[in-house]
């Protein structure tokens, strides 16, 4: 095998933080983002003007589109809109939350693994964390992972691993980490339930409310940060003695 990777990047802010890190061992990553019909669709734009931004000779970039199929999962408030997408006091306890799209990972991890089959990869990265399995995704769980690597492995010529770098780590220690490699958190958007676009005109400002938002608004004031990102609701981030992050 070949020192390279491939990488499930949607230009939030874990699979950025996945992205610099496999950037960091790797000679040469792809970094795939799929479209799948999601109402979030700032998330592609992201994940372009990310890497753009980022200027870096070892990233491949390539956008999948499977939006025909992602379209007629109507059971996920991701990819039908006509399911409110919940806020975050609303799916307190579910065990599996409105916005989880049926199967999502487990597509996007095998045409991942076909991908670094026949680029003569190794691996495939993809930003599952702490926070997912807690939010009801169960293809974000140890268990999940370890049991789509034992398929895997039946492979008989080439075996692909499937890793999840973030997945023991809360979203505080993400975000640490991601200073460690020096991720531009501005250029990341999280938002399930985006508004308008306000003083950063390349990104509409995130809703605040949605558990997407809810985690990463947790994690940067457990980190003592203030999230540079914009939101619709104003975040009393010196109640919490968070400071600058640039």
């Amino acid at each position: 095998m070949s020192n390279n990777c491939v990488v499930l990047y949607s230009g939030g802010m874990d699979s950025t933080v996945v992205l610099h890190y496999a950037l960091d061992l790797f000679d040469k990553v792809t970094a795939l983002t799929f479209d799948y019909g999601q109402r979030h669709l700032i998330e592609l734009d992201s994940a372009e003007r990310y890497i753009a931004n980022l200027d870096n000779s070892k990233i491949q970039h390539i956008n999948l589109n499977i939006k025909d199929i992602g379209q007629n999962l109507t059971s996920s408030a991701l990819t039908n809109s006509s399911i409110d997408v919940p806020n975050v006091k609303d799916v307190l306890g579910d065990p599996q939350t409105v916005t989880y799209v049926p199967n999502r990972n487990m597509m996007f991890l095998s045409i991942a693994a076909a991908f670094a089959e026949s680029q003569n990869a190794s691996t495939v990265f993809y930003g599952a964390a702490q926070a997912d399995d807690t939010s009801g995704y169960w293809d974000c769980t140890q268990s999940f992972r370890t049991l789509i690597n034992d398929i895997l492995s039946l492979n008989r010529r080439n075996i692909i691993k499937i890793e999840a770098p973030l997945i023991d780590l809360n979203k505080k220690q993400i975000i640490e980490m991601g200073l460690k490699y020096k991720v531009d958190f501005k250029m990341t958007h999280t938002c399930y339930h985006p508004n308008t676009y306000g003083k950063f005109k390349f990104m509409p400002r995130s809703c605040g409310v949605c558990s997407s938002c809810s985690a990463r608004i947790a994690g940067f004031v457990n980190a003592g940060y203030i999230d540079p990102i914009e939101y619709s609701k104003q975040i009393p981030w010196q109640d919490f003695n968070c400071a600058p992050l640039y």
